[in-house]
């Protein structure tokens, strides 16, 4: 914020010089004289300089303010949204920290008590020692599982699991991982990669590719493990590119898996679990989260057919530059990949009017200010002009001795009739050598008590004043009429 002080003292020196320079050049360049010079410049010095300054000044002072609070305002919802993310997260975490105290330790006691039946079953009831080992192993699967969902409950930095989201996860390393163990159960997987790695896309496009290709890999394991599995997984090589190249291209590019499987070389078997269908599901709402599109469906040939289409660079509070930070700590980010709970901090806010809104406003407010000062000074200079004072200040100048007829008469002395009329009988003589006398009324004839006074100009032959007399002329008293009552 500017300071005040130096404010002022600069509108006040540039207004007094304008006073200054406009009493200065009046009587040179201006129709007046010092003084009116100075009216003009204390006219000018408000309507020009210090309205115009003061105007300014508030202006900047409300830009500066606006700026402020908006700043305030934004920083304030980042740290509201922030808090909120952070609460949410440690809720989470606290939910997944008693679901694992509590379930976990049942679940670590049903496992022991079945790996003790088993032992003892081993020599007593060799036929009933594979439901115990069924027991232990299913247990020691559940527990697998529960802390994958409890990986999910937490923060990104406190993930669990062999499932748990790495800097690796989605990789080309990563999903070569996959097809290996799944060969290794022996399943015949082929994997096609096409285009680069994906080790620089954000996090919830690596996990979405890893999900799918582990999902489906699953359903081929449990309904069609002698099935041979083609897995393609293509990445656009347009994002390549460097610098606003890479920016505009990876807009739209996409990562592209499918995963497809064969029909069974004989009759279908028969499955002892049926799945419930969540896991296709959750992979089309992730996929969809993103922006993406997904397909499921059987194949006319007897195989199965999994699709995903995610882009490379989603937008949203999923996706983009804030997806990238989401591995440096407490984000916007679950376990699973997701989207924020709530919604991305660094997200920008939606702006009031824009930019050419707020130009065209400042455009419109200048013009309409310049119209008004221009009108306020027109209207002062013009009441200057108005009230200059005249070349001829004072009472009319008289005429004087040895001025002719015509430089009298310019000064307003012109014979009247009825002057000249009332001055016959009452008159003193006329000077020698008069040839002709004026009598005037304007500004020589007044009138007083009993009678009138009266100027008389004379002139000689050479039409030149030689004398100006004044003498009084008696009123005449009339009879009170005789309407009067």
């Amino acid at each position: 914020m500017a300071r005040p002080r130096p404010r002022a003292r600069l509108l006040a020196a540039a207004g007094a010089l304008l006073v200054v320079c406009a009493t200065v050049t009046g009587p040179r360049l201006g129709p007046g004289s010092a003084a009116y010079g100075l009216a003009v410049g204390l006219v000018l010095a408000p309507a020009a300089v210090i309205v115009p300054g003061l105007v300014g000044t508030a202006q900047g002072q409300q830009g500066r303010l606006l700026r402020a609070l908006r700043e305030r305002g934004d920083a304030a919802e980042r740290a509201r949204r922030l808090a909120d993310s952070e609460a949410r997260i440690h809720e989470r975490s606290r939910i997944a920290a008693e679901m694992h105290d509590l379930v976990g330790h049942r679940l670590s006691l049903v496992s022991l008590h079945a790996g003790g039946l088993e032992l003892a079953l081993e020599g007593a009831a060799p036929q009933l020692r594979e439901e115990a080992v069924l027991v232990r192993r299913t247990t020691r699967d559940a527990m697998r599982e529960l802390r994958q969902v409890l990986g999910v409950l937490g923060p990104l930095a406190r993930d669990t699991g062999p499932d748990a989201l790495t800097h690796a996860t989605g990789t080309r390393a990563d999903i070569e991982a996959l097809v290996a163990q799944s060969r290794d159960g022996g399943i015949a997987v082929r994997l096609d990669w096409t285009g680069p790695d994906l080790d620089a896309r954000p996090a919830p496009v690596r996990r979405a590719v890893h999900r799918v290709v582990r999902e489906a890999l699953t359903n081929v394991h449990r309904y069609a493990a002698d099935a041979h599995v083609t897995v393609t997984v293509e990445h656009d090589t347009a994002v390549a590119a460097t610098g606003e190249a890479a920016t505009a291209a990876a807009d739209g590019a996409r990562v592209r898996v499918t995963v497809r499987n064969g029909a069974r070389p004989g009759p279908p078997a028969p499955v002892e679990e049926p799945g419930t269908g969540r896991g296709l599901t959750g992979l089309r709402e992730r996929v969809e989260l993103l922006g993406g599109t997904f397909e499921a469906a059987a194949l006319p040939s007897g195989g199965f057919r999994v699709a995903a289409a995610v882009p490379a660079e989603p937008a949203g509070p999923g996706g983009g530059p804030a997806a990238r930070r989401a591995d440096d700590g407490p984000g916007t980010l679950t376990a699973a990949g997701q989207g924020a709970i709530g919604t991305d901090p660094t997200a920008p806010e939606p702006a009031g009017p824009g930019p050419d809104g707020r130009r065209t406003a400042e455009v419109l407010t200048l013009g309409f200010g310049l119209a008004a000062l221009s009108a306020l000074m027109v209207i002062g200079i013009a009441f200057v002009y108005a009230a200059q004072p005249s070349g001829r200040s004072g009472p009319p100048p008289l005429p004087r001795i040895g001025m002719t007829y015509a430089e009298v008469a310019g000064y307003g002395v012109l014979d009247n009739a009825a002057v000249r009329a009332a001055a016959t009988g009452h008159e003193p003589p006329r000077p020698a050598g008069t040839t002709g006398c004026v009598y005037p009324f304007n500004g020589a004839t007044e009138r007083h008590p009993g009678g009138l006074l009266i100027a008389r100009y004379c002139f000689d032959a050479a039409q030149r004043l030689i004398a100006i007399d004044r003498f009084d002329v008696p009123s005449v008293r009339d009879a009170t009429p005789w309407e009067t009552p």
